[in-house]
């Protein structure tokens, strides 16, 4: 009897080598979408990844392959595995959860499937109820969650699209009461939107850009107030880092336009908040003082412990401050911008390590501005230290603060120390986020 060949995994390899992710992160990362997606901690171990990747096991477990797919963010078959076969009886019909498989891998795939069906087919299609909508929505909160942690990158933004793709598959492919529609429609939104912060994390602006458009589109579509007011405020800080400062402040106000702004006043804060950054970057010191002055009255009259989607949770008492530092900074108030800044990383929860990382490397900026020369390369110098320098908007932040060190203090020792210290510093790979 001839032995049956066993080729290696070759599309889990280069996923793998293309995000430098090793065997054993792999399975600690497969294990810990198992745990949040069943409540039973994942058993998958370093051996299981080479087992992988030897082509030994192509078929792991229904929910070894569901944590793949949310890790990756791409179809487990094209991560080089092949779907579990039933033992052939008399070829059945497509079980429903079959058909729902089915969608899940692409939307091409199963609009491939449904034309060679025949027409009584329709009546197979997938009931999508609230119980999917809940399990996209955590999938959601395990991104937002990542990027506070740690911040965005290619890999964030990939896993957010792929289930963006996920969420509009099951609409094109599932049947559904008009209210459960309009709610994945909203989700594939907000997943849009999660991918496009990811790519503005790492300044990809075009790739960010695409995200939006798509994202405003899908949030037309919802009829969802909260998601509307995200994309727009989140287009509002797309173009201020394009430096397009008009165009941020006609997305803040359009912001104030949305019901959620009138009916929850955290939604108002951050909308004020948004406003207050935009007209400090056009140099409008009474507007982008009384929006401050309006955005705290608002959060204060919120109850921030009533529900709202992940993508506000990052929004605290703690994370105005660090706003409010950011506009002080910008209308040249340093003193006033270093006090909010620090307010701000106090209230840091311990593992918002991004936040951090940028909230310092901005208070380095205010000390800058001071003339605190030698306490701004020490705060500046604890951004980076000890494993390299963070990618994305934090690095940027960090190359303005050099240039502001060597215009105020060119050709002096404590410029040198900087710069020696910076060619130091071990350049770590382009950021990924987790």
């Amino acid at each position: 009897m001839a032995t049956k060949s066993i080729q290696r995994n070759a599309a889990l390899a280069a996923w793998m080598r293309e995000n430098g992710v090793t065997a054993a992160e792999l399975a600690e990362r497969v294990n810990l979408a198992i745990q949040q997606a069943t409540g039973q901690p994942g058993n998958v171990a370093e051996r299981s990844v080479f087992r992988w990747l030897s082509g030994e096991n192509r078929s792991p477990q229904r929910r070894v392959r569901d944590a793949l797919e949310s890790v990756t963010g791409r179809a487990f078959t094209d991560l080089g595995f092949i779907p579990r076969r039933r033992p052939a009886a008399a070829q059945p019909a497509p079980s429903e959860d079959a058909v729902r498989r089915r969608t899940f891998i692409s939307l091409a795939t199963a609009t491939t499937l449904a034309a060679a069906a025949p027409t009584t087919a329709a009546g197979a299609r997938p009931t999508l109820g609230v119980a999917d909508v809940n399990r996209l929505r955590e999938r959601l909160s395990e991104l937002w969650l990542a990027d506070d942690q740690h911040g965005g990158g290619p890999v964030l933004e990939q896993r957010a699209s792929a289930l963006a793709h996920r969420t509009l598959s099951m609409q094109q492919n599932g049947s559904a009461s008009q209210r459960v529609r309009s709610r994945l429609y909203a989700l594939a939104a907000a997943f849009e939107l999660a991918a496009m912060f990811a790519a503005l994390d790492s300044r990809r602006f075009p790739e960010a850009q695409r995200h939006l458009e798509k994202a405003v589109t899908l949030a037309g579509m919802s009829g969802d107030t909260q998601v509307q007011h995200q994309a727009w405020r989140q287009a509002a800080q797309l173009s201020g880092q394009l430096g397009r400062y008009t165009d941020a402040m006609a997305a803040a106000e359009a912001c104030a336009a949305t019901r959620i702004n009138k009916n929850d006043p955290l939604y108002a804060s951050l909308t004020h908040s948004r406003i207050a950054l935009a007209a400090s970057n056009l140099g409008d010191r009474p507007r982008a003082e009384r929006a401050l002055e309006r955005a705290s009255a608002a959060i204060d009259r919120a109850d921030l412990a009533a529900p709202r989607p992940s993508s506000v949770a990052f929004y605290t008492p703690g994370e105005l401050h660090g706003l409010s530092g950011l506009v002080h900074y910008r209308l040249g108030i340093a003193d006033q911008a270093e006090a909010h800044t620090h307010q701000c990383l106090a209230a840091l929860r311990e593992d918002q390590h991004r936040n951090r990382a940028y909230y310092r490397a901005h208070a380095a900026l205010t000390q800058v501005a001071q003339g605190d020369l030698e306490q701004a390369v020490a705060t500046a110098a604890s951004v980076v230290a000890p494993s390299g320098a963070p990618g994305g908007r934090v690095t940027h932040l960090l190359q303005s603060f050099t240039s502001a060190l060597q215009q105020a203090a060119p050709g002096t020792a404590v410029n040198r120390d900087w710069k020696d210290f910076i060619r130091t510093v071990d350049t770590p790979p382009p950021h990924q986020g987790a």
